[in-house]
């Protein structure tokens, strides 16, 4: 599998693409924003039109879509890709997904002979650049071992959760804590500030105590920076929270912290806008309480 198609060539798609490139795969994009992909074109890859002419000129396909309605259309819409996906041809898909909606549209992929792989990811915007995704890959142990190789190159840890269904749910599970703990990462320095301690140094502290977190090594830069983040979005985040609300209540489970959090994101949502970054939670808390958490001006696109 040489030759690979990637539709979704955003923020997280267009460094995955690019490293596909620079690992010597050939590849063909797709993304409805044809700005998007103007820098992969320069580096070598080929624009399709549609998903359906991607699927044309490729053995697999990778989507990396913001949503599932939209990876719904680019398979099942009028152009989409399982208008041309050969059998024995291969589709993986890291959306952050719902997992009920990907096994529909997995099951329909796998009724005309296209192998599903579910491999959605974590690690961030900077880890897509580095090719230090970390990868949580749902489907038949055979096709996992076959597309490894396409994985490769933009990964730090490929991990395999398990049949159709279980990347997704890890995916959900690992999102569901991140975002807890960037409401929480926030009530932790608000604190600190109003206690007069210096916000440099109860960051080194967090860091060195039980209290660690990814969110605390990641994203305290960017709420000391005062930008937020804006790499992944409030709505993203929100989406996600929904994804997780509706997996839980599949399984009868109440969410006290995740549903918490998903009202704190909508509530962040409403006040600043979908667009902006997913720590802006700490901001709504610095707004109530009066604080500002901003050491140095950092700006980021």
């Amino acid at each position: 599998m040489n030759k690979i198609g990637f539709i979704g060539v955003g923020n997280m798609g267009n460094p995955m693409a690019r490293n596909l490139l620079e690992a010597g795969f050939s590849v063909v994009v797709h993304d409805l924003r044809p700005a998007s992909a103007e820098n992969l074109i320069k580096k070598g890859a080929k624009w399709a039109e549609s998903p359906e002419v991607v699927a044309r000129q490729t053995d697999a396909v990778i989507t990396m879509l913001p949503n599932p309605a939209a990876v719904e259309s680019v398979l099942l819409g009028e152009k989409g890709l399982l208008k041309s996906l050969s059998p024995n041809s291969t589709w993986i898909d890291c959306t952050t997904n719902s997992p009920t909606s990907f096994q529909r549209i997995a099951e329909e992929a796998i009724s005309v002979g296209v192998k599903v792989l579910e491999a959605p990811v974590t690690n961030a915007v900077d880890g897509a650049e580095r090719g230090e995704l970390i990868f949580f890959v749902g489907g038949e142990l055979e096709v996992f071992e076959q597309a490894k190789p396409i994985l490769e190159p933009m990964a730090e840890q490929i991990f395999y959760a398990g049949g159709l269904g279980t990347g997704n749910i890890t995916k959900l599970i690992t999102n569901m804590l991140w975002f807890i703990n960037a409401c929480a990462i926030g009530e932790a320095l608000v604190i600190g500030e109003k206690a007069g301690i210096p916000l440099t140094n109860l960051s080194e502290m967090i860091k060195a105590s039980a209290g660690n977190s990814w969110v605390a090594q990641h994203d305290i830069p960017s709420i000391f920076a005062g930008h937020y983040d804006p790499s992944f979005t409030l709505k993203l985040c929100v989406k996600d929270l929904r994804l997780i609300d509706e997996l839980a209540q599949q399984y009868n489970i109440p969410l006290m912290m995740g549903n918490q959090a998903r009202s704190i994101f909508q509530s962040a949502q409403a006040k600043y806008g979908h667009d902006k970054g997913e720590m802006s939670v700490v901001k709504l808390l610095e707004d109530i309480v009066g604080v500002s958490l901003q050491i140095n001006q950092v700006s980021k696109d």
